[in-house]
């Protein structure tokens, strides 16, 4: 089992469609009502009216951002503002612009370099999926009541508990019975059509509720049939080795336990780590340098090598509070954090918005819209340390290597290697308010330069030392002659 060679060399940048940006252009059929203000706070069920037309329009702001490609979330018909409850897997939801939109979206990016992947949410569907409404209507005489789990008639779809499964009982989100051979043909050509469409990929959507690895080799073998550099990655949020290489069916997961740690590190206060419990997370461990570069290591080592470059790595999505939120809306914190994501093994995965400070709690708040006319809402410091730090793993091959060699900690500061031979890099980061006299463990003769700037280090009284790291902040440095 092989991974997408494209996806190490890859930063992501996760777009929740009605959200992003609203272009208006014209869908078929075209929603008539008024949307909510695009400033306004949002709403469980209300619409922005973001569109695909409306991303395509941005794709020049993320190329120059240093993204390379782009995780949507649901963009199919659906009755929802998030789209996970998906009414027709073969239709873009025409509030979004429709297929044409999508196919225009594709296309554009794909000028660019940039790629984009879907979300697939296949363990269950909407109230309004053919299926489940043709049974809703007939009930057990339905042919499609082998469809999903149904455990008594008439089905209770709009009133009580519902009496078929239904995700953490929803009952908005009737249950798949994926083991149902035409519920499988139909999914495994959902997967296949869109990647012959022109996606990159498919971010897989709560993956072990479909418990059948039979299932999910199928799902892989019709997808890397129709492009053998698809990318596959799974939403799971703990360490789960057996659904990647070299046995499980993902190229890599969603490595929520990695940015838990950078949460970690860089200190989140009382009310950060309420919200993080809360919202998805879970507690937030209390790191220090030394804790964080073992809990960093030890996340990193959980999968091969192969994995570990196609890892989707993240702090925040739309499943999490916003990362400014957590770090009590302090630009230098939740600046260092993106940089921190930067500057470890696999792709990074920033969530729409974090890199000009946007901020939000628990959802819906954690999806509000992206202030494209309010520029000066915009936190300037982390939008520049971000795209310096994107252009710098771009241009750096011992950024995108799967290497981490801890050097030494103090305090919340830390010091660890990345890349090899020639490609050696050491990275320093300071957590703390106060500046960091370096002095780290040394080879005899070690030697090393700014990667940007005029600054060496090099062995003085055993220890390497010559720098000063400002609070907040992360340099980098290359061997030296």
């Amino acid at each position: 089992m092989s991974t997408p060679a494209w996806v190490s060399d890859t930063a992501f940048y996760q777009i929740f469609p009605d959200r992003f940006r609203r272009a208006g252009q014209p869908a078929h059929p075209q929603p008539s009502g008024p949307f909510e203000p695009w400033g306004a706070p949002p709403t469980v069920r209300g619409f922005k009216g973001g569109d695909l037309w409306g991303v395509a329009e941005k794709l020049d702001y993320l190329a120059e951002l240093g993204v390379g490609a782009i995780y949507l979330n649901p963009v199919f018909a659906s009755t929802a503002n998030h789209r996970y409850h998906t009414t027709d897997y073969f239709q873009v939801d025409p509030v979004l612009g429709g297929n044409a939109a999508l196919r225009h979206l594709l296309d554009a990016a794909h000028d660019r370099g940039l790629r984009v992947i879907l979300d697939g949410v296949f363990n269950h569907t909407g109230r309004g999926f053919f299926a489940f409404a043709h049974l809703l209507e007939n009930g057990p005489a339905s042919p499609y009541r082998d469809w999903y789990h149904v455990k008594g008639y008439p089905l209770h779809a709009y009133g009580g508990a519902p009496n078929y499964e239904a995700w953490w009982d929803n009952p908005e989100l009737p249950k798949l019975r994926v083991e149902t051979p035409a519920v499988r043909a139909y999914l495994l050509e959902v997967a296949e059509h869109w990647i012959r469409f022109g996606a990159d990929g498919w971010r897989l959507d709560v993956p072990e509720e479909i418990d059948d690895m039979d299932f999910w080799a199928e799902f892989r073998a019709r997808v890397k049939a129709a492009n053998p550099e698809a990318y596959l990655v799974g939403e799971i949020w703990h360490e789960a080795a057996g659904w990647t290489a070299p046995d499980g069916p993902f190229d890599g997961l969603m490595n929520y336990p990695l940015g838990r740690g950078i949460l970690g590190l860089l200190g989140a206060d009382a009310q950060g780590r309420a919200l993080a419990a809360r919202g998805g997370l879970g507690e937030l461990p209390d790191l220090d340098g030394a804790a964080w570069l073992g809990w960093t290591k030890k996340v990193l080592e959980a999968y091969p090598e192969e994995v570990r470059r196609a890892q989707l790595n993240l702090i925040t999505s739309h499943d999490t509070p916003r990362l400014i939120s957590m770090l009590s809306g302090e630009a230098r914190r939740a600046a260092l954090a993106l940089e921190l994501l930067t500057v470890l093994p696999g792709s990074p995965s920033l969530y729409y918005g974090d890199e000009i400070g946007l901020e939000g709690g628990h959802d819906p708040d954690n999806r509000r819209a992206f202030p494209w006319e309010r520029p000066e809402r915009w936190k300037r410091e982390v939008l520049e340390r971000v795209r310096a730090a994107l252009r710098l793993h771009s241009a750096a091959p011992g950024l995108r290597s799967v290497a981490f060699v801890p050097r030494g900690a103090s305090g919340r500061r830390a010091a660890f290697e990345r890349g090899s031979g020639t490609d050696r890099l050491l990275v320093v980061v300071n957590a703390e308010e106060a500046p960091w006299r370096l002095e780290l463990p040394a080879s005899e003769g070690e030697r090393w330069r700014a990667l940007e700037g005029e600054g060496r280090l090099e062995v003085r009284d055993g220890l390497l030392a010559g720098a000063e790291v400002p609070p907040l902040t992360l340099q980098i440095w290359a061997p030296a002659p």
